[in-house]
């Protein structure tokens, strides 16, 4: 009996407390820790990577780094801005021979841009149709095309790094 009520007290304290901490949108809590963590990673490969290499491609038919980090830049604001329903902020053009500086500095503005953009981001929206330059979506869609986006870029970056010699961030031990 004693083990009964200490439970069922647990159970009357703790609950109320997890049932509050769950979230009404969870696509979208989603969507934002996972922009986080691709920030994360995708801001780490463009500042491991020498800055003599940002013309680096693989092979004639692929992006230079460079390329990749602004291609990168332009769509988490076309992306982000569509998705929170939000207009971009107008920036200066970058080229993708720009700086090293210059274009980490210029992807990290975009996904500061993500994070509030997508601030106020909700489940109740998901169905709704928004249109980017290559067709009509759900932001649903919208949310794991950008998401696959990323992760897409972040792997193209692992590799290029790993072709010269260098660990892209999530290969690296914690420390």
């Amino acid at each position: 009996m004693k083990a009964f009520c200490s439970v069922s007290l647990a159970v009357a304290v703790l609950l109320p407390a997890a049932l509050a901490s769950q979230s009404t949108s969870p696509v979208a809590d989603a969507f934002r820790a996972m922009a986080q963590r691709h920030a994360r990673n995708l801001i780490a490969s463009a500042e491991e990577m020498p800055a003599d290499k940002y013309g680096f491609k693989p092979t004639p038919a692929q992006m230079t780094f460079g390329e990749v980090v602004t291609h990168l830049a332009e769509g988490n604001d076309l992306f982000c801005g569509r998705i929170g329903g939000v207009t971009p902020p107008k920036r200066d053009s970058v080229a993708s021979t720009d700086p090293k500086a210059k274009l980490v500095a210029r992807m990290k503005e975009t996904f500061q841009f993500c994070d509030s953009a997508l601030a106020k981001v909700d489940d109740s929206k998901l169905a709704e149709k928004l249109q980017v330059p290559f067709g009509e979506f759900t932001r649903a869609t919208l949310i794991l095309i950008t998401s696959d986006d990323w992760a897409d870029h972040y792997s193209q970056a692992a590799i290029y790094l790993r072709l010269n010699g260098l660990l892209p961030p999530t290969a690296k031990k914690p420390m």
